[in-house]
């Protein structure tokens, strides 16, 4: 391939900061990640720098900083403080008292603090001040001024406070399964995450903060403690096996709305490895208040505004008997009532209506049947509400918001499919025009075969063409159609997708698996039986006979 073609490298922006950066051995250069060779690529020299060597860089690179980080805390005097009720710990300046947890309200605990394994090597420093944070959230409440969040947030927004709060820093690959909850095939893709950062404490809601992201990563810096001079710091309680859990789940959430796209389906899961990905903890500024049931966050740097609803709101699930039932007598009511309205009497709108209901209750237990795990429940949630994600920036001293809003980066995956042997890369197409224009024509020529035979015999006679001569022929396929539709053929669609390459002048070919067809010695006895053995022969022809009869009335009429 071309290299144009073939580099698709996860990271466009030349301009990074060079501590995510992975380098090339051979210049120094930063390299850039290749998802199609599984390597980090040199565009200067041509070097690479594997998977495994991109982790162990950073590792040493950690392990540097470790020891500098030891050496500096002697010169500081830190105190810890541990909350008696949510547990949580902040580290902070010997001359400052904190009487209350900000997380949960209760007491904490003073205590002498001298571990430096709690405290990352990373830093985003703050750019908000304390009062131009509570500016924010104030006017905040002031657009949001109908909802009750805003109306008591404005009496406590004065009890705001910052926090530098831990944080993993995730880049690198990541390898995913994804799949249709409903049905379908499972798939390989690969994706690149860049500068994902995912929360660290277990107190905190994580929605919440999630909110108030995404973080610009030209801002983060290496640790000193310098930086938290003055300011309150949250230590990292959550255990590595929930961390590597949280990171996996919010790699796949990341994920999720571009395998929707190529799913074509909201209901996908996502499984994802980030084994391969470089983590490094950091501390992000964050304003945080927490009052009852009030709880609001404001980026420190970025100064977006996350807020918390006060009341759940609940979510009902249905089972799938119950889906269908009600959308039979939803559609049901609408075509009874349009009968009515242009002039057909009650009884015979009701009847007709009921007829046609039958034939949706049907076809309807066939759609949902596909999610046969779905069961009654109610499930409550919070809301978060946020701001514009519009930067902040100081000039000349001064707060001013950018023109445009900072948004996460999210490399396009990548499908993979083993072809010839060969795991080689993809393009995969669900429901193509072509694909959905077979599915209509194969319906229509069931639904309609036996005029389509009559016109056949009768030389496209259409004027003696007889419609009632295949009633029976109608009545029958009116239901099965729709289900086989519905069962088979949009299963057909959702399990074997079309594949395309890419070939080297950049040209999508449809790969089309070789014919491995063989004579089925078993259907073939099957139908020999049905056709000549008694007493399911006797059958077979009368109905054959049936159907054919009908062909010859739909063709010439019953005179």
């Amino acid at each position: 391939m071309q290299k144009g073609r073939i580099m698709e490298f996860a990271d466009q922006n030349t301009e990074k900061t060079k501590i995510t950066d992975i380098h090339c051995p051979n210049c120094g250069a930063p390299a850039k990640y290749d998802i199609l060779q599984q390597k980090y690529l040199c565009a200067y020299c041509g070097g690479s720098v594997g998977i495994r060597e991109a982790v162990q860089e950073k590792q040493g690179f950690r392990k540097m900083r470790g020891e500098k980080l030891k050496t500096s805390v002697r010169e500081f005097q830190l105190v810890k403080a541990s909350c008696s009720g949510c547990g949580a710990v902040v580290v902070f300046e010997e001359g400052e008292a904190l009487s209350n947890c900000a997380f949960c309200g209760r007491s904490l605990v003073r205590g002498d603090y001298l571990d430096t394994e709690g405290l990352p090597e990373f830093v985003i420093p703050f750019v908000l001040t304390e009062a131009e944070a509570q500016d924010r959230l104030l006017a905040w409440c002031k657009a949001n001024n109908s909802k009750p969040e805003a109306k008591h947030l404005t009496g406590v927004v004065r009890e705001l406070k910052g926090f530098y709060l831990p944080y993993e820093l995730v880049r690198g690959p990541v390898g995913m399964i994804v799949s249709r909850m409903d049905g379908g095939g499972r798939f390989d893709c690969d994706g690149f995450i860049n500068d994902e950062f995912v929360n660290r404490s277990k107190q905190l809601d994580n929605l919440l903060l999630d909110g108030m992201e995404p973080f610009d990563i030209d801002g983060l810096t290496e640790f000193e403690f310098a930086y938290i001079a003055g300011q309150r710091v949250k230590i990292s309680d959550i255990s590595d096996k929930d961390l590597e859990l949280r990171v996996k789940e919010e790699a796949g959430a990341t994920y999720t709305p571009a395998v929707r796209k190529t799913l074509e389906t909201k209901a996908v899961e996502v499984r994802a490895d980030v084994a391969g990905a470089v983590r490094l903890p950091v501390l992000l500024p964050v304003y945080y208040i927490s009052k009852g049931n009030m709880m609001a966050a404001v980026n420190g740097q970025t100064g977006k505004v996350s807020v918390r609803a006060e009341k759940d709101s609940h979510y009902y699930f249905l089972p799938w008997w119950l889906k269908a039932i009600l959308a039979t007598l939803i559609v049901s009511a609408v075509v009874c009532g349009a009968l009515c309205l242009f002039g057909m009497n009650p009884g015979g709108s009701l009847m007709i209506a009921g007829m046609l209901g039958l034939i949706l209750l049907v076809v309807t237990l066939c759609l949902y049947s596909d999610t046969p795990h779905n069961h009654f429940s109610v499930e409550a949630g919070r809301e978060i509400y946020t701001s514009d994600g519009k930067n902040f920036h100081r000039e000349q001293g001064k707060l001013v918001q950018d023109d445009e809003i900072l948004e996460r980066k999210v490399v396009p995956p990548v499908f993979f499919e083993t072809i010839d042997g060969k795991v080689q890369p993809v393009i995969l197409r669900f429901t193509t025009p072509g694909r959905i224009l077979k599915q209509a024509v194969l319906c229509l020529v069931a639904l309609f075969l036996p005029v389509i035979l009559a016109l056949f015999i009768n030389g496209f006679d259409f004027g003696r063409l007889e419609l009632g001569g295949s009633a029976a022929w109608f009545c029958l396929m009116v239901p099965v159609v729709p289900v086989y539709l519905l069962k088979f053929g949009i299963v057909e669609l959702y399990e074997k997708p079309w594949i395309y390459t890419v070939s080297e002048n950049g040209r999508k070919k449809r790969y089309k698996k070789k014919s491995d067809f063989k004579i089925d010695k078993d259907l073939i006895t099957m139908i020999l039986r049905g056709l000549f053995i008694p007493p399911a022969c006797l059958a077979v022809w009368f109905g054959i006979a049936c159907f054919f009869t009908m062909v010859y009335l739909t063709a010439f009429g019953f005179d």
